[in-house]
C-alpha cells in the first residue's frame, strides 16, 4: 500500500480536509438552530465539493509520487508529468 510521502502534499490534503470539517460544524450548527433546510443543503452541497476536491488532489498526489518513483524519469519529463497531472486534476474538477 502506498503513503503520501512528500510532506507539503500531505498538508495541502490535510487542510483540506480541515476545511470541510469546519464547514460540517456549520452545518450541525446549522441544524441545531433550526436553519431553513435549502440554506442547509446549499452547505451540505459545499462540503461534498470539497471533500471531491480533496479527494481529486491526493489522487493526483498519489499518481505524481508512484510515477516518478516507478519510471525513474529525468528531470524535464518530471515537468511535463507534473503539468500533464495538474492539467487533469483541472479537468477533473470540472466533472463535478
Amino acid at each position: 500500500m502506498a503513503y503520501l510521502q512528500d510532506e507539503t502534499n500531505r498538508t495541502d490534503l490535510l487542510n483540506r480536509l480541515k476545511r470541510a470539517e469546519g464547514q460540517l460544524r456549520g452545518i450541525q450548527r446549522m441544524v441545531e438552530e433550526g436553519e431553513p433546510c435549502l440554506d442547509i443543503a446549499s452547505q451540505m452541497s459545499a462540503v461534498r465539493k470539497a471533500l471531491d476536491s480533496a479527494y481529486v488532489r491526493m489522487t493526483v498526489c498519489f499518481m505524481q509520487q508512484e510515477l516518478k518513483e516507478r519510471l525513474h524519469l529525468q528531470p524535464d519529463a518530471v515537468q511535463q508529468l507534473d503539468a500533464m497531472l495538474d492539467d487533469m486534476q483541472t479537468l477533473l474538477g470540472k466533472v463535478r
